[in-house]
């Protein structure tokens, strides 16, 4: 068990900055997963907080203690790679068995606790094979049992199921998420798959560029994007951006494509004319009547659903994308609604998220919550 600090992290490789200054507080058993765009730096804070970088300016603390400077294996963490990182030439038993023998542990400790971790994974049947025996599930288990084994302070997850085929994804995600919630054990998990994000981790740190774009519940950083970076990135399909001005003394805005839209939660600040960005997730276009028309150009079946890609009439370079239940020919027109209540609002320029007059923004609300912690 153990709490986490990174105060004022930063990492440059020669001249190019890699990490601008994370400051981050991790709770006793909390799962933080880190997600972005590929080099955004969120293997690089791993590699950091890991010992396998050294930081450029910043501290990392761990149980208060300033660990910025130890070499890893003083750390007390254990690493999960992406590659799973076996040992070819050892069996299950003795990959997982590895650490504890290098510590000068007892037989019968090792044999012990390699048994509970094997049962905990159901690697039982498996310990007397070499990896090249196993699947890639399974390697990825004999990986984790390798780092249970150690019972560590903090475990580190690099992309692990990123060699995983589609449906040992989703199983390996859920046995990942039910083993830290048993073990308890204080977790950073990076990914760039936002489904991972979103169902694995208690918070969700979402890196733009080497800067914390958003530090939310992953609920949050969904319903409640702290910027246009955000709200494309977490969703899928990505959320439909339209341009629009500022209309009705902040109390509508004012499509380029036509349509007034009323705010359903509050006013916006600025000057009427005040140009915008409007969100709209594929989910929550309505078809129907509502001023708006998709002019399609692409279908694609999902089975349970379909996605209908195309453009506004007049504006080939205005793409979107409608998520449907039903059928929708390529071709055809289809009009849709834009729900008010499902709206995000941004301003144009900084991309940040415009909240209802006298409403809390997104940021400020994890910065409080970190001060009060």
């Amino acid at each position: 068990m153990a709490t986490l600090e990174l105060i004022g992290l930063r990492k440059s490789f020669g001249a190019t900055a890699v990490l601008h200054g994370i400051d981050l507080a991790l709770a006793d058993g909390e799962m933080l997963v880190i997600v972005g765009a590929s080099g955004c730096g969120k293997s690089t804070l791993l590699r950091l907080v890991a010992g396998l970088e050294t930081p450029s300016a910043g501290q990392i603390r761990l149980d208060g203690q300033d660990i910025s400077a130890r070499d890893p294996a003083q750390r007390d963490m254990a690493m999960v790679f992406q590659n799973y990182a076996l040992y070819p030439h050892m069996t299950v038993f003795q990959n997982m068995a590895y650490g504890l023998r290098i510590r000068g542990m007892a037989r019968d400790e090792i044999r012990r606790l390699v048994d509970e971790a094997a049962a905990l994974l159901g690697l039982g049947a498996l310990l007397a094979r070499k990896p090249r025996q196993l699947s890639g599930g399974q390697r990825q288990r004999v990986a984790m049992g390798r780092a249970i084994v150690r019972h560590p302070k903090l475990f580190l997850f690099d992309e692990p199921l990123s060699n995983l085929d589609a449906k040992l994804r989703v199983q390996m995600r859920a046995e990942i998420r039910r083993l830290q919630r048993r073990l308890g054990v204080t977790s950073l998990y990076v990914t760039h798959d936002q489904v991972e994000a979103m169902t694995l981790g208690d918070r969700l740190l979402v890196l733009h560029q080497g800067r914390p774009a958003q530090l939310a519940t992953p609920l949050e950083v969904f319903e409640h994007p702290a910027d246009t970076y955000v709200a494309g990135f977490i969703g899928a399909p990505s959320m439909n951006f339209l341009p629009a001005t500022l209309a009705r003394d902040g109390s509508a805005a004012l499509l380029a494509a036509g349509p007034l839209l009323p705010f359903a939660d509050g006013s916006r600040e600025g000057p009427d004319g005040r140009a915008l960005t409007i969100g709209i997730r594929p989910e929550h276009l309505v078809p129907g009547p509502g001023g708006l028309v998709l002019e399609v150009v692409l279908v694609e079946p999902l089975g349970s659903e379909t996605l209908a890609h195309g453009h506004l009439p007049g504006a080939p370079d205005e793409t979107m994308v409608v998520k449907l239940a039903g059928h929708a020919p390529a071709g055809q027109r289809l009009p849709v609604t834009v729900p008010p209540e499902h709206m995000h609002v941004f301003d144009s320029g900084s991309g940040k998220r415009l909240d209802p007059l006298g409403a809390e923004n997104p940021l400020a609300r994890v910065a409080a919550a970190q001060s009060a912690d």
